[in-house]
């Protein structure tokens, strides 16, 4: 008969040598997970990349309309290949609302940048990156609202914070002007369009703001 002891220092004995097993294979397995997330970001990766060249000829076939929307249907599905992957990739999100915006689908393609914004994706976004993401959301607002005074609201919101995120985008100064303009706001929005000039002295669209001034 074993004593009380005995046993009690055998199961000491294995549990120590269970212990033991499942520290060996730990490491096994967390390298195996980091494996694992490393091809899945490697894919989404790929995607990204493959559905942004589509998307640049997409861009530069313009005289072609049909290889040209042919090209953006390729881009965005590549977009969504990346998202199955990895939905919270901004970038990919992004790539997602150009492709959509150049079939013209622009209803979608916000949606697509209001995921790309969403605090879970932002983070993964340089400031220059959202202040461009919320420029193009502006942009596609105004596009679809007709200029109503909301839609004219929601996009100086995206503009503001576009020009203080990324103060060299000419095109959000611009924009935000226009829509200061339509809300009244002449000082704010002439020193919008100055702020174009100084980014860039020839800008067409800055002047012509400027010259409504005057």
């Amino acid at each position: 008969m074993f004593s009380v002891e005995t046993l009690t220092q055998a199961l000491i004995l294995l549990l120590a040598l269970l212990l033991l097993l499942a520290l060996q294979k730990l490491p096994t397995r967390a390298l195996s997970a980091l494996r694992r997330r490393g091809r899945a970001a490697a894919d989404a990766r790929r995607h990204f990349i493959h559905g942004a060249e589509l998307l640049a000829r997409a861009r530069s076939n313009s005289g072609n309309p049909s290889a040209s929307l042919s090209l953006a249907r390729s881009a965005s599905a590549e977009a969504d290949k990346a998202l199955l992957i990895d939905p919270k990739d901004a970038a990919s999100h992004i790539l997602k609302a150009l492709s959509l915006d150049l079939l013209g689908r622009k209803i979608p393609a916000i949606r697509s940048l209001d995921a790309a914004l969403s605090p879970a994706a932002a983070r993964s976004l340089s400031e220059r990156e959202r202040g461009d993401a919320l420029f193009k959301r502006a942009e596609l607002r105004l596009v679809i609202a007709g200029r109503r005074k909301r839609r004219v609201e929601e996009a100086a919101a995206d503009l503001e914070e576009a020009v203080r995120l990324s103060p060299e985008n000419v095109g959000a100064w611009c924009l935000l002007g226009e829509c200061l303009e339509e809300k009244g706001l002449r000082e704010e929005a002439r020193a919008a369009y100055e702020a174009a000039v100084r980014v860039d002295p020839v800008s067409v669209k800055a002047k012509e703001g400027l010259d409504r001034f005057r």
